[in-house]
């Protein structure tokens, strides 16, 4: 019997060159020109020189805007910069005014557990279906809702990247979060290290938007 190990591979490029398969779907770990474009747009926030930890900010444009803080602790604006970065790309998720930016994270998480559906969010089953969602250009959200009604928990955006599925599964897809320290590039499991819980028992959830990033 003949070897057959490269005829799928094979069948598949003649299917995409014959107009079969839309170019523009990523297989897993590739990045399709949807999700070339949502990094970019990622990218355009500058996560790391607005929305700074310990002071107010303007939810929107993350800057400071000399408002004092409400409550005491550490002040951090995971949940605003995903509101922002939502609304930039024409998707609503739970913000201002509608909740204030005080326990923001835990209250978007609820919202998308009770009304995201009806607003066009899917929840996706593990981290590789967030990595895979997020490299077809869909904004994918990772959310973690503390244990304790009255502190904090983080919210980020997952984004676009070539890593291997061993590598997700060890630390977690890359994403683009504000916090205690802001990253345009961190793994879940560093991202969501000021919650033990949420890496250590499986407890960030993934949901997924659709997006239309066609060129202008």
């Amino acid at each position: 019997m003949p070897h057959l190990k490269g005829l799928p591979r094979i069948l598949a490029i003649a299917a995409l060159c014959s107009g079969a398969i839309a170019p523009d779907v990523a297989q897993a770990n590739e990045i399709s020109t949807a999700g070339q474009r949502l990094a970019e747009k990622l990218d355009s926030f500058d996560v790391e020189k607005h929305w700074p930890a310990h002071l107010h900010v303007n939810w929107e444009t993350g800057e400071p805007d000399g408002k004092p803080e409400k409550g005491t602790g550490v002040h951090t604006h995971c949940s605003a910069f995903v509101a922002a970065a939502a609304k930039r790309l024409g998707v609503y998720i739970l913000r201002p005014p509608d909740h204030g930016q005080v326990l923001l994270a835990n209250a978007q998480n609820e919202w998308l557990e009770s009304e995201g559906a009806a607003q066009g969010w899917q929840h996706l089953k593990d981290a590789q279906t967030a990595e895979d969602a997020a490299n077809k250009g869909e904004l994918v959200v990772a959310s973690y809702h503390n244990h304790h009604e009255n502190k904090p928990g983080h919210i980020a955006i997952v984004r676009p990247s070539t890593k291997s599925a061993e590598a997700i599964a060890e630390e977690g897809p890359d994403m683009v979060q504000a916090g205690g320290h802001n990253y345009n590039i961190v793994s879940a499991k560093m991202g969501f290290a000021g919650h033990p819980a949420a890496w250590r028992d499986h407890e960030i959830e993934y949901f997924a938007h659709n997006l239309d990033l066609r060129p202008n």
